[in-house]
């Protein structure tokens, strides 16, 4: 009889569990912990973070989104009616109500927000249970303010390229008849010496003949395509050297001109020629406000801007005088192209101002109230400027 052979059972282990992914299961223990450390992540998140109850209560709000809705911060805004903290945005809060009925919830979409005016681009995301039922609703969102700006500036550089082509073929042309007629009514002067009056009538037409030139030539200027020529540049000697072009081009008179600069003012990206042409040109405006006496005072200093990420340096320039100052009706207006006051001028000064400076991805304002004088700032960031 064949002996059988005897094997020796192992003892048998229980299989755990395979672990289910994207899942975290804190003890009991380490569950306070837990939450904090969540909470900190989503406070620290750089995009607004809101959430709602099914009841439309709020459940969770980060900084970045009392930022945005420019709310102070209260520590007892969980639990608030969404309707009651965001009463000065009616359109987030019906956004934010009326996702409950839906069942595809909008994605990557653009709100303005009035009040404030900023942009905002958000996605909404529902907030199910372990069952999957749906407990609340989660906004996501970004202040865009900045990007839809650039975008907008974009936009209006590719109109004004076109009207620019256009408007410089025009001017061209009328330049070619306009130097013809100083030329000849110069040779029909000088062939006529003993006429005294006739001498005055072709003096006046070569007179009118320049500033008919000079006009086009400035019409030429603004709407070319600005070409900046980048490169570190020294606030101050922009000032400087507006200051002294000032002089040749304008008449001063008794106007003083205070400079008080910043010390340590860093240097800016920035076309130096075209940036002096800036100050010149604010300066001149001043010496003819005042119409000869007075004092203009020149400051710079270092800020900081908020551009709806984390901000940017810039130096802020003004140019403050303390002449009659500007009708309220007119100083809307001074930067509009082809509005002046003056008996003769373009109106074209102040909108190549505006243009340059727009070019450099900067800032003008205009202050100013009937005999308190007037205030022009020139914001400019540190680094920037479109180099195109």
């Amino acid at each position: 009889m064949e002996q059988g052979v005897m094997t020796k059972s192992r003892p048998r282990v229980p299989r755990r569990p395979a672990p289910v992914l994207g899942v975290v299961r804190p003890d009991a223990s380490k569950s306070t912990n837990t939450d904090a450390f969540f909470r900190h992540i989503v406070s620290g998140m750089r995009n607004g973070v809101l959430a709602l109850t099914r009841d439309c209560r709020i459940a969770l709000i980060n900084d970045e989104a009392y930022r945005i809705f420019e709310l102070s911060s209260v520590s007892d805004a969980v639990g608030q009616p969404v309707a009651t903290l965001l009463k000065e945005h009616p359109d987030v809060v019906r956004v934010l109500v009326s996702a409950f009925d839906l069942h595809h919830l909008p994605n990557r979409v653009e709100m303005r927000l009035k009040p404030s005016n900023r942009v905002i681009g958000y996605t909404l995301a529902f907030v199910r249970d372990d069952s999957g039922q749906v407990i609340g609703v989660t906004m996501f969102f970004k202040d865009l303010t900045r990007v839809e700006q650039l975008e907008e500036r974009e936009r209006l550089r590719d109109r004004l390229a076109a009207v620019g082509e256009m408007a410089a073929v025009i001017a061209h042309e009328v330049k070619n008849p306009l130097a013809g007629i100083e030329v000849m009514a110069g040779l029909l002067r000088r062939k006529m010496p003993d006429a005294p009056d006739a001498q005055v009538v072709l003096s006046d037409i070569i007179n009118e003949a320049k500033m008919a030139n000079a006009i086009v030539q400035e019409v030429l200027d603004f709407v070319r395509p600005i070409r900046l020529q980048v490169e570190r540049t020294a606030v101050a000697d922009a000032v400087q050297g507006a200051i002294q072009l000032a002089d040749t081009k304008a008449r001063r008179g008794q106007v003083a001109v205070d400079v008080a600069l910043a010390d340590g003012l860093p240097q800016i990206r920035a076309d130096q020629h075209q940036l002096t042409q800036v100050f010149t040109n604010l300066l001149m405006n001043a010496y003819e406000a005042m119409s000869g006496t007075g004092h203009v005072t020149i400051t710079a200093e270092l800020v900081r801007l908020e551009d709806g990420s984390d901000g940017h340096d810039a130096v802020l320039v003004q140019f403050t005088d303390d002449g009659p100052g500007i009708p309220q009706d007119v100083a809307e207006k001074v930067f509009d192209p082809f509005f002046t006051t003056k008996a003769q001028g373009s109106g074209l000064g102040l909108a190549i101002v505006r243009k340059i400076v727009d070019a450099h991805d900067g800032r003008i304002d205009l202050r100013t109230s009937p005999g308190h004088g007037t205030t022009i700032r020139v914001t400019l960031p540190v680094t920037g400027g479109n180099e195109e």
